[in-house]
Parts: C-alpha cells; sequence; structure tokens
C-alpha cells in the first residue's frame, strides 16, 4: 500500500507530514499557528519560526502524522 507523505525542509531539518495519520487533534496549529495552517497550501510554512521551536511543536503530534526525518 503506498503511504502518502509530503516533505518540508528549512535549516538541515526535514518535516515529514503522512496526512493518512493525521487525527487532526489540531496540536500542531494551536502550538505554532504561523507553521502550521491548514488555510494556507502548502499548509506548513517553515519560514515562519525558528527549526527548534518547529521541531519542538512536531514531536508534540500525537498521531505521528508529523515527524522529524534523521538528517543523511
Amino acid at each position: 500500500m503506498h503511504i502518502k507523505s509530503h516533505t518540508y525542509t528549512k535549516d538541515g531539518i526535514t518535516i515529514l507530514w503522512q496526512p493518512d495519520k493525521c487525527i487532526h487533534s489540531g496540536i500542531c496549529v494551536r502550538g505554532l499557528s504561523e507553521v502550521f495552517n491548514p488555510k494556507k497550501h502548502p499548509w506548513i510554512d517553515m519560514t515562519q519560526a525558528e527549526t527548534d521551536r518547529i521541531a519542538e511543536q512536531v514531536k508534540n503530534c500525537p498521531s505521528g502524522a508529523l515527524s522529524i526525518l534523521p538528517n543523511a
């Protein structure tokens, strides 16, 4: 089965978003709305916050739909 995913990269950090895993808890949006905005396309804009803030927010994703890819 093919799993849909999208990546977003900034300053050596890559966020993986797997929409099929998302439970729409809204934690990402409420925690860092300047980066995670479902009304925009693309809905993740990593230019709007420092990478450490983004990484901390991604770690709060309860479903694992958002994750940080290891650096190669």
